[in-house]
């Protein structure tokens, strides 16, 4: 008898303890991030009272093999957004091997992308680009490795994904110099919008990442 009822108390507690974690995950909202939330100077008003908000802006960047990717190649897509370039030695090796996490997480997913656009243009060309992608196995269609001119990237980087944050501005890194330098990864819903931020050198910061795609998988 006590051991049924040893038995009993276990089984409940499980299913107790199951139910708390599940609805502790059905009750997790991520927020739309609006431009005031990073930089207040970037609100537009008027969007605001519309009830619009923030989207990301149309871009037409050259990816790894010279295909031209557009605002229309995401829409109705998850994705995730960084800036690196290729020849970084400090934090973009270990944000690339993060990224990878993610694609291998994701991988066969049609309804998840990476946007890994270059703050180095000059140097990073298709060409560098393709070889980058080849070394960190990244798979064609889910993964692009994006170029252009460098007006058109930081102007996407500063205007849309906002990935310097106010105590940023200053371009860490290369303080006094015109080159971004952010270990900020972005992550965006099938409407355009923003809905989190995430260190890109972190593990424990792009597992929760992993698990927030999830949740907006889920909302699609």
């Amino acid at each position: 008898m006590r051991v049924f009822l040893t038995f009993i108390i276990l089984v409940i507690g499980i299913f107790t303890a199951y139910y708390i974690n599940k609805s502790a995950q059905d009750r997790k909202q991520l927020p739309v991030i609006q431009p005031r939330d990073v930089n207040s100077e970037m609100v537009n008003p008027e969007l605001i009272n519309m009830g619009i908000g923030h989207r990301i802006g149309e871009f037409a960047l050259t990816n790894q093999n010279g295909e031209t990717i557009t605002l229309e190649d995401v829409k109705g897509k998850i994705f995730v957004a960084e800036y690196f370039f290729t020849t970084c030695l400090t934090i973009c090796p270990v944000m690339t091997e993060e990224m990878t996490r993610v694609q291998k997480r994701f991988n066969g997913n049609k309804d998840v992308k990476i946007l890994s656009f270059t703050v180095d243009p000059e140097i990073d060309d298709v060409k560098v680009m393709r070889a980058y992608a080849d070394k960190h196995n990244a798979v064609d269609g889910q993964w692009h490795f994006l170029t252009g001119t460098k007006a058109d990237l930081y102007s996407l980087a500063r205007n849309s994904f906002f990935v310097l944050k106010p105590a940023e501005a200053m371009n860490l890194g290369d303080a006094g110099s015109d080159f971004i330098h952010t270990n900020n990864f972005v992550l965006v819903d099938e409407q355009l919008r923003i809905r989190g931020y995430y260190d890109g050198t972190s593990t424990e910061e792009i597992d929760i990442m992993m698990e927030d795609i999830d949740l907006l998988l889920n909302e699609k």
